[in-house]
């Protein structure tokens, strides 16, 4: 079974959006097991305390390494071997669906959220923390971050979507986005369905879909496209 520990000082936070819909379902099912641990449980004072002052100065609080590795060790302790620990950070690798893709192949997730200004960081070097990012803006902290990754590895996991099809003519599957979706009715506010998709012709329909997939891409990823026709 599939498995997520998040570490975090919001374990109420959680199961959230996770417990809804596919994710939320596959979730009472036992097609995955998820486990929220205090960071706080780990701390040494009464105040129960995290964080500390940046050294040489500066805005905000760290989250002390002494405290984070506890956690840490204790999510390890309960999962998998093979399990990756993954930092969700705006200064991390891009997470993209071929990663998630690897992610959702394998036995699980630890997941360390962080707060304030972020991690001491000879706690990422010294446990092997992969720092991911899940776009170039800032959240208050890792927890949307951490669900966000979470429901992106839960959707691909067998049985969960109910269409496999589905997941594979989707945005990122073939490195392009997703053609243009429509349903009824056929017209509707004077805009109609292109002709093309109620022709019956498959193989027109895939063309289509195809050329424009190609075009959304072109304009509005063009790094994606130029990634795409390096391949």
């Amino acid at each position: 079974m599939w498995r997520a520990t998040v570490l975090t000082i919001f374990p109420e936070m959680f199961p959230g959006p996770l417990g809804l819909s596919l994710a939320g379902k596959a979730l009472g099912d036992g097609k995955w097991a998820l486990a929220a641990i205090d960071i706080r449980d780990f701390a040494t004072d009464k105040h129960r305390s995290v964080d500390d002052t940046p050294a040489g100065g500066g805005a905000g609080m760290v989250m002390r390494a002494d405290i984070a590795a506890a956690a840490i060790d204790a999510g390890r302790a309960h999962m998998p071997a093979d399990a990756p620990a993954i930092y969700l950070s705006p200064r991390g690798t891009s997470l993209t669906q071929s990663r998630v893709r690897e992610l959702a192949h394998g036995s699980g997730v630890i997941l360390l959220c962080g707060r304030f200004e972020g991690v001491d960081e000879r706690v990422l070097e010294a446990r092997n923390i992969e720092e991911v990012s899940v776009g170039d803006y800032v959240l208050s902290g890792g927890e949307l971050a951490a669900q966000a990754l979470i429901d992106a590895c839960v959707r691909l996991l067998p049985s969960v979507a109910g269409n496999d099809m589905s997941l594979t003519e989707e945005s990122f599957a073939s490195g392009l986005l997703e053609y243009p979706q429509y349903t009824r009715p056929r017209d509707w506010e004077g805009r109609t369905i292109p002709e093309v998709l109620l022709s019956g012709d498959h193989e027109k329909i895939a063309r289509w879909r195809r050329e424009q997939a190609e075009k959304i891409t072109k304009e509005r990823r063009p790094d994606l496209w130029q990634r795409l026709r390096r391949r």
